[in-house]
C-alpha cells in the first residue's frame, strides 16, 4: 500500500496516514524452523490425544517416546504460539483479564429443541507447512452443523466478533451462544457483539468442566485426525 515512487506523498507521510511505523516496511518475519514446525505438529497431534498434557509431559515425551533432544524452555515457548495449556486446576484461574466479565454456563439441564436455539463456537491451532494458524467455527448445537468458519494468524477478539456478526447475517440469530471463557470471548469487543448488537445470551463453560463445549471438541477431533493430519497444508486453500 505503501509506494515509495508516489508524486505527492513522501513515505513518511503514507506510513503516518496508514499509522504504519515507518522501520517495518522492510522487516521481514522470521519463518519458524523445520525442527519447530515438526514439534508444533507433534504437540497438535498429542494434545489433542491428551489435553491434559503439559509442557513437562509433553517434553518427556518427546525426548523419551520420540528422541528428541530439545530442551524444555522450547516446549513451553511453543505451548504459548500454539495457545495450549493442559486441562487441569491452575492458580488464580477463577480471576478473569482486567475489566472482562465471565458470564454464567446456561446449557446444563437444558432441553435443545431446534435450529438456531444453542450455538457453540470455539478455535483450534492448525499446524501449516509454513507457520501456523488459528481455525474458528460455529456450529448448531440441535443440528450439529457447522454454520461458519474462518481462519487467522492471530487470536484477536475483533475476529472473533466479525465471524459472529457474519453468522447471524447468514442465518439469523440464535437464542444463546456458548463459548469458552478465553479472554478473546471475554473481551468487550465480542460481548458487546453478542448481547448487545445482536441481542443473544451468552453462556461460557464453567472452570474445570472439559465437556461443557464437548460438540465443536468433538468436531475439531474429526477436522484434524480425518483430515489435517492426513494432508499437508501448505496454505488456507486445504482447511
Amino acid at each position: 500500500m505503501v509506494l515509495k515512487q508516489h508524486e505527492k506523498l513522501s513515505i513518511r507521510k503514507q506510513c503516518e496516514l496508514l499509522s504504519v511505523h515507518r522501520s517495518g516496511l522492510c522487516y521481514q518475519p522470521k519463518k519458524p524452523t523445520e525442527l519447530n514446525q515438526e514439534l508444533m505438529r507433534l504437540i497438535d497431534e498429542q494434545s489433542v490425544k491428551k489435553p491434559y498434557y503439559g509442557v513437562y509431559r509433553m517434553w518427556e515425551w518427546l525426548c523419551k517416546d520420540k528422541g528428541y533432544k530439545v530442551n524444555i524452555k522450547r516446549i513451553r515457548r511453543l505451548y504459548r504460539l500454539m495457545g495450549l495449556a493442559a486441562i487441569g486446576p491452575k492458580p488464580n484461574t477463577s480471576k478473569p483479564a482486567p475489566g472482562h466479565r465471565v458470564y454464567p454456563y446456561l446449557l446444563r439441564n437444558l432441553p435443545i429443541t431446534h435450529s438456531n436455539h444453542v450455538w457453540a463456537t470455539d478455535l483450534t491451532y492448525i499446524s501449516m507447512k509454513q507457520g501456523s494458524l488459528y481455525l474458528m467455527a460455529i456450529i448448531d448445537l440441535k443440528s450439529r452443523s457447522v454454520l461458519n468458519w474462518s481462519v487467522s494468524n492471530s487470536m484477536d477478539a475483533p475476529w472473533y466478533a466479525e465471524v459472529f456478526r457474519e453468522t447471524v447475517g447468514k442465518h439469523g440469530k440464535p437464542e444463546i451462544i456458548n463459548t469458552e471463557q478465553g479472554s478473546q470471548f471475554t473481551s468487550e469487543v465480542f460481548t458487546k457483539t453478542v448481547i448487545k448488537e445482536c441481542e443473544v445470551k451468552l453462556s461460557m463453560d464453567g472452570k474445570g468442566r472439559a465437556i461443557d463445549n464437548v460438540f465443536i471438541e468433538r468436531l475439531w477431533r474429526s477436522v484434524k485426525y480425518e483430515y489435517l493430519y492426513l494432508v499437508s497444508c501448505q496454505d488456507t486453500s486445504v482447511v
